[in-house]
């Protein structure tokens, strides 16, 4: 059987040999929740039939990989199992979510509908201004499509509408850059950064920031600058280099 057809499965046994193409890799793709258990963990005969239904029905969405520790001891001991059953869910090649003992029914259905992407967070995925709004109507406060639809808005200039889009998302650093930005707008040199932000050169953005900070001697813009900066720093994420560059000489050019 091919690993294509393989991963047709929604669900199936891993174990050591395959486990990190199995789960690690596929939850690349799709969260892969795993199940730890033994024949002779009676808890374990309870909980297991509940995690597969639960799986099947979100089939295509998520999938479930069962572990024989029994079978398995150096993955039960490179990942801490100590008791079973154990429950752990994956995404991105990561732990995300886990559980020990026998949840009731309901808890699990809980467990798997924190992993499954909502009919608004697939909506939002797409990017598309029609489905950013369908995303609003159904989690008014959907953190992904408020920021990717204000900063839509803010391209094609519709401020006021954007404005108040990202004033529900106060606290967020993507929002706060983005609401700086607005009391920034005007300036040949920062619009020329915001520009760039939007057409995806963070480094091109970052580095006309830098230069405005520098120049500029208002006390109150230079911490706008600086939201707007925070901003692309959070969207780029903590480990993405060009961050770490700009953000080292931010904390520089501040001090």
């Amino acid at each position: 059987m091919s690993a294509e057809a393989e991963h047709d499965e929604t669900v199936f046994d891993v174990d050591e040999a395959d486990f990190e193409e199995r789960v690690l890799e596929r939850s690349r793709e799709v969260p892969v929740v795993v199940d730890f258990w033994a024949d002779w963990c009676g808890p374990c005969k309870q909980l297991t039939p509940v995690l597969e239904r639960a799986a099947t029905e979100r089939a295509g969405k998520v999938e479930l990989a069962k572990v024989d520790v029994e079978r398995n001891r150096s993955l039960q001991a490179a990942l801490r199992i100590q008791g079973i059953p154990a429950v752990k869910a994956f995404r991105d090649g990561r732990v995300a979510a886990e559980f020990t003992g026998a949840l009731p029914p309901a808890e699990v259905e809980r467990f798997f509908d924190a992993l499954v992407p909502s009919e608004a967070d697939e909506l939002a995925a797409s990017g598309k201004e029609a489905d950013l709004r369908r995303a609003l109507e159904l989690d008014p406060s959907h953190p992904t499509a408020r920021l990717e639809l204000g900063k839509q808005l803010l391209k094609r200039g519709d401020t006021d509408e954007a404005v108040e889009l990202l004033e529900g998302a106060r606290g967020d650093f993507v929002a706060e850059g983005l609401l700086a930005r607005v009391a920034l707008s005007g300036d040949p040199q920062l619009d020329s950064a915001f520009a760039a932000w939007d057409e995806g050169d963070h480094g091109a953005a970052l580095e006309r920031l830098q230069e405005a900070l520098a120049s500029e001697t208002d006390g109150e813009r230079k911490d706008l600058i600086r939201r707007v900066m925070v901003g692309i720093f959070t969207e780029l994420g903590p480990e993405d280099p060009l961050a770490r560059e700009h953000r080292r000489r931010l904390s520089a050019a501040l001090n």
